[in-house]
């Protein structure tokens, strides 16, 4: 018996409480053992899905993550977990999932992962080894799973992140923008905004040019590639590399996911573990574009990301006259005004190796 069960994120007014206390005591061999519920922590306050539980069992003790999804995305997640990481030889490679089981009404699904610790990486601080390994592991994924069968199933539970992705987000920018009408205090932002949408749709023909031509081949993305989501475990046998968080799993570029990974990291140490990635794509058949080329690409992912946050904030004013949303707006604004080149400019590598 697993006892303290009944006080699981208590207070949280979390749904399908009593489904994960099932699969909790199912997965710990409730009925076979003596154990308790020792602590439980919050930890996206923002969101209020992921917690971490530890538990005592017959005298050890069991760290969890549990995490609150939607349908869709559970799916997702599983999918990728049970059934595209295998297909490529990469099953532990994955956020080690031990379970699922969806609330009765079927508004939402809870994940139990094992604990992998405090090994995620720090884009802050560089460790050398284990961005190598996390590297390595991020091309072996891009590279495995280009031209894979599964691709179309991929797309189909995931989406597309490539220019069409692009493409979307800034039509509907367009249209969400189009529906605010601001105050004089907003106006300009509003004006500003909407300059930067046109701007990017009238380069959207160059920029699907810049994909088709240099992209490479479409392929299995994390989508969401922040260091926290990059884990690095020491073993016995070396580093081990695992990518957790596979919400906005997708299919396109590798360049979206470079990108996203990249811009976590210092800019002095970009270069090196592009190389890095570089050297290992190689060795399956790739030829990465010059870095020109490879930052016009990053910087479609980005601006597609930035058109992406416009249009939730924006919608939230024009339907619901929501005061919240002009500020979001303003932040991206400046995510905009901000964007910096991922890699350094020739002249600038020629200073830095000089």
């Amino acid at each position: 018996m697993i006892r303290g069960l009944d006080r699981l994120l208590e207070g949280h007014g979390q749904p399908g409480l009593t489904e994960l206390c099932g699969l909790l005591e199912q997965l710990l061999d409730g009925r076979n053992v003596d154990g308790c519920l020792v602590e439980q922590t919050m930890l996206q306050p923002r969101s209020s899905r992921v917690f971490r539980l530890r538990f005592d069992v017959e005298g050890r003790t069991r760290r969890m993550i549990v995490k609150r999804l939607s349908p869709a995305i559970a799916r997702r997640s599983e999918l990728v977990d049970k059934r595209w990481l295998p297909a490529v030889g990469m099953s532990d490679h994955g956020p080690a999932l031990l379970g699922s089981v969806a609330e009765r009404g079927g508004s939402c699904v809870w994940h139990v992962y094992d604990d992998l610790g405090s090994c995620e990486l720090d884009g802050s601080s560089v460790d050398r080894e284990r961005v190598s390994a996390a590297i390595e592991l991020i091309a072996r994924l891009h590279t495995r799973f280009a031209r894979h069968p599964l691709l179309g199933e991929v797309r189909l539970h995931g989406g597309d992140l490539g220019i069409h992705f692009c493409e979307a987000n800034v039509r509907d920018a367009r249209y969400a923008l189009e529906g605010c009408r601001p105050a004089p205090e907003h106006a300009e932002l509003h004006n500003r905004l909407l300059q930067r949408v046109d701007n990017l749709r009238r380069e959207l023909p160059h920029r699907a040019q810049a994909i088709d031509r240099f992209g490479g081949p479409e392929t299995l993305l994390h989508g969401d590639l922040w260091a926290i989501n990059v884990f690095v475990i020491p073993t016995s046998s070396g580093l081990h590399a695992r990518l957790i968080d596979w919400d906005h799993a997708a299919v396109g570029p590798a360049s979206y996911d470079l990108s996203t990974f990249l811009l976590r990291l210092p800019p002095a140490d970009r270069l090196w573990v592009l190389e890095l990635y570089r050297g290992e794509t190689s060795d399956a058949g790739w030829r990465l574009p010059p870095i020109p080329e490879l930052n016009s690409l990053f910087e479609t992912a980005e601006y597609a990301r930035m058109a992406n946050r416009l249009i939730w904030p924006a919608i939230a004013v024009a339907q619901d006259h929501a005061p919240w949303g002009w500020e979001a707006l303003a932040e991206v604004d400046q995510w905009f005004e901000n964007l910096e080149t991922v890699l350094p400019c020739e002249k600038r590598m020629q200073a830095a190796t000089s």
